[in-house]
């Protein structure tokens, strides 16, 4: 071929790409739509100007463009790498693990009942051999998502559902894939009853195969990045080169699945990169891969569509009956997913709540498209499949494919309108009038000093005050009209506002720097927890995100527990490194909220609303400052070198930004800037690098500050510290149950608990112990203790904390103190020889 026609029709192609995303927008179709509709017009096209005898002046352009290389391997080699990889990269994977039951099930499930609905039905009606109807169902059972998302973003659904969605898509690829190549490996083989408990049984060897690979290709690709951190185009290409290694080497070398090992390898790189690579190099490295992305998705869609016409060239009438088969089978598995298996998993307190209209607006929105095509033509290429079962998967996935672009794609947003989803709640509706009533006042404050100040026309000031006041009076009167909303309502609005601030002040300090680029994903996790949880429960759903924000999860006690069983204290190091940061970061950020109630929330939902929000923020800041001083106590010092380091981080912002304005105002030359900026990122970079935390709680200093062991010399104090054991507890959790046996007592280093005693309830704090009475009165327990914050215990067995009581006369003090509180004589309780009077 003539490389110059090549270039030309390749570069076409781009400006397809970029014509096509405005073009969608305003006929109002998915994007994927309209490339696969161009697509098609394409290939049309050079079919007819290759055929016809009106002229040949562009046959050697329609040569070109039907003899590109259009082959699966492209697709499965290619560009399927680049899109799961990006994907990957632009999850967030906090709050993907949230709903990690869902996706999974979702994904894996709905394959697998797509594939044997689809292949049993075509087994039913017609004489094609089982194997090759469930090749058939395995390549229709993979999903698009794209299209659904886009437009349930432009209506403001649910992130959570777009999450679940995006999620399911991108692990139902792997799986149907993963069965494509089993059931393929039976049609080559010749066998038309395969044996599906094997292959099955060869399905998790696929998996578990390609994740360890993905996962050890990306540990070496992250290595090689932080060994060149100052070469920013090096990160780029090394994690350009990650994807493919990583799918070449599971599908060639070990024979697992490469979607799988991509994905891995995306995950792990999104995990771990920003912690060791510098924030500009990972957001630039981000952006180009969104560009790939972009590309490699179009282009996807566009060649996948120049194969239809080839695809649908033997194309007969009873075929027509069987595509009708496959559509139906593969909307009836679908139902049973979204409307049987969903709901359950509801039930089950699994996945969240998904709404009838969205459940319907998903299964209606289960496009298909270049995955599809693409596994198809895997099949018409290989000389092991029979030719007659190559003609059937050709016609029946392409043309279940065009049924899903044309008829669902070009339908999807009238059965949105139809659903009532791209309309705006009543509250949503009342609250946006007032938001532009309070806009406009600010705007018009705004726009009057402007006047002032550019001494501009009288006449034409008054003029166009005079229009913009009948605005404002507008919208002053539509925003009293919605003045019955609840106060209930309010509240729930206002703290989505307040949680979405807290978004945004948080992007702020990540772009200043002022947190870590390791601690941004988290951080705005939290964030976005704080957002969903007001949207689905109002103040009791935000305060349950603000008290998961500051609890010990279960990867921390799971650290722990390595760190006490087998003395692997990395895990335990990092995680309470960043439980630092974390809670400076939450401190930092939460300081500044309080203007924004006040300026802002206030003027929108009166001062009533704004008053609780004030008292649900200063309860956050409370428990936030607990939290961290239970961690000060057990870590000195280690709180004030990240606070040196953040002052350190902020002066360095303020360096820079002096620096760039001093260039900007041509005070300095663009030779004396770069230096300036070397030397800057020099010391940023030694900036950046976290204190190291001696993970060795430091008892002995933890236990001096106990009043309780004020009486101790240094060597029953380290004696003392060795015999304690440190325990974590959550606000809500059950520390002591009732009757059950006395073997432990417990002393708080940091937070409060409350015991449920005899119809009392007391509250205990920081430097109290329970647990004591039942050991010395030999009774079970029958008081309940619960943590109402997030505590720090040491633990003391019976047979320690009899001998230390021996020993300790203010620990007996405390014993007779806390039994007259509850009505306990102190000779019933401790033995004459224990009782000093």
């Amino acid at each position: 071929m003539d490389i110059v026609l090549i270039t030309t029709v390749i570069a076409s192609l781009f400006l397809i790409i970029g014509v096509a995303e405005p073009l969608a927008a305003r006929l109002r179709l998915p994007y994927t739509v309209i490339l696969a509709l161009l697509g098609i017009l394409i290939a049309v096209g050079a079919i007819f100007f290759l055929r016809t005898e009106l002229t040949d002046a562009l046959n050697p352009v329609a040569e070109v463009i039907l003899g590109l290389p259009i082959r699966s391997n492209v697709f499965l080699y290619i560009f399927l790498p680049t899109l799961l990889f990006q994907a990957t990269l632009g999850m967030n994977l906090r709050r993907m693990l949230d709903d990690w039951v869902p996706i999974l099930v979702l994904a894996i499930v709905a394959v697998v009942v797509a594939t044997f609905s689809v292949g049993y039905a075509l087994s039913w009606v017609s004489a094609l051999p089982l194997a090759a109807c469930l090749l058939i169902g395995a390549i229709v059972s993979t999903t698009d998502p794209s299209a659904v998302v886009t437009i349930f973003r432009s209506i403001s659904a649910p992130r959570r559902l777009a999450r679940i969605i995006e999620g399911e898509s991108l692990l139902n690829d792997a799986a149907a894939i993963a069965l494509f190549g089993l059931f393929m490996g039976f049609v080559m083989l010749g066998l038309p009853n395969p044996d599906l408990g094997e292959a099955l049984a060869r399905f998790p060897l696929l998996i578990v195969g390609g994740a360890f690979v993905g996962w050890l290709a990306a540990r070496v690709a992250v290595w090689l990045m932080a060994t060149f951190a100052r070469y920013g185009l090096a990160h780029i290409s090394v994690s350009v080169a990650l994807p493919y290694l990583a799918y070449i080497g599971a599908e060639q070398i070990i024979g697992a699945s490469g979607v799988i090992a991509v994905v891995a390898a995306g995950l792990t790189l999104n995990l771990t990169g920003p912690g060791r690579l510098p924030p500009q190099a990972w957001t630039n490295l981000r952006e180009i891969w969104d560009v790939l992305a972009h590309w490699a998705g179009a282009l996807i869609f566009i060649l996948a569509a120049l194969l239809i016409p080839r695809l649908l060239g033997e194309v007969r009438l009873e075929d027509f009956f069987l595509v009708g088969v496959v559509i139906v089978a593969a909307i009836v598995a679908r139902v049973v997913v979204l409307f049987g298996l969903l709901p359950l998993l509801t039930v089950m307190r699994v996945s969240p709540a998904v709404d009838r209209p969205y459940r319907v607006a998903i299964l209606w929105g289960g496009l298909r498209g270049a995955v599809t095509l693409a596994l198809a033509l895997a099949v018409t290429e290989s000389f092991r499949v029979p030719s007659d079962i190559q003609r059937v998967v050709g016609i029946l996935a392409t043309g279940f494919t065009l049924f899903t672009l044309i008829v669902q794609g070009t339908t999807l947003r009238w059965v949105i309108g139809r659903l009532g989803l791209d309309r705006l709640s009543p509250i949503d509706d009342a609250l946006s009038r007032q938001v532009v009533a309070v806009a406009l006042q600010t705007v018009r404050e705004d726009v009057a000093r402007t006047t002032e100040n550019y001494d501009l026309s009288r006449d034409i000031v008054r003029a166009e005050a005079k229009l913009f006041g009948e605005r404002l009076d507008d919208a002053v009167h539509a925003a009293e009209d919605s003045a019955d909303i609840l106060d209930r309502d309010r509240v729930t609005l206002g703290l989505i506002v307040l949680a979405g601030h807290e978004r945004d002040t948080i992007l702020e300090r990540v772009r200043e720097r002022t947190i870590s680029a390791r601690m941004a994903e988290q951080v705005l996790s939290d964030a976005d927890r704080l957002i969903e949880g007001a949207r689905s429960g109002g103040r009791s759903g935000y305060q349950r995100a603000a008290r998961r924000s500051i609890a010990y999860g279960r990867g921390f006690r799971a650290a722990l527990l390595l760190h006490s069983r087998l003395h692997m204290s990395g895990p335990l190091v990092r995680m309470t490194a960043d439980r630092f940061e974390l809670l400076l970061s939450q401190r930092l950020t939460l300081k500044d909220l309080g203007p924004f109630i006040d300026g802002r929330i206030r003027r929108i939902h009166g001062r009533r609303v704004a008053d609780l929000l004030q008292e649900l923020l200063a309860r956050r800041i409370e428990a936030v400052a607990t939290a961290l001083e239970g961690l000060r106590l057990q870590y000195p010092g280690y709180a004030e070198e990240l606070e040196r380091r953040f002052i350190r981080r902020t002066a360095l912002r303020l360096e820079e930004r002096e620096y760039t304005t001093m260039r900007e105002d041509g005070l300095i030359g663009s030779e004396v800037y770069t230096k300036l900026m070397e030397d800057l990122a020099a010391r940023r970079a030694a900036a950046e690098e976290r204190p190291r935390l001696d993970i060795a709680v430091q008892r002995t200093q933890l236990l001096r500050q106990f009043p309780l062991f004020q009486g101790l010399d240094d060597t029953a104090i380290k004696r003392l510290g060795r015999a304690f054991q440190t325990r974590y507890v959550n606000a809500g959790e059950v520390i002591i149950r009732k009757d059950t046996a006395a073997k432990s007592v417990f002393f708080i280093a940091s937070g409060a608990v409350e015991v449920e005693t005899a119809g009392q309830t007391l509250r205990l704090g920081r430097g109290e112990m329970f647990g004591q009475l039942a050991i010395l009165m030999n009774k079970t327990r029958r008081a309940e203790v619960h943590a109402i914050a997030p505590s720090t215990l040491l633990v003391l067995d019976e047979a320690r904390f009899r001998r230390l009581l021996r020993r300790s006369a203010a620990l007996q003090d405390a014993v007779r103190a806390s039994a007259e509180k509850r009505g306990i004589a102190p000779q019933d309780l401790l033995p004459a020889k224990n009782v000093q009077s």
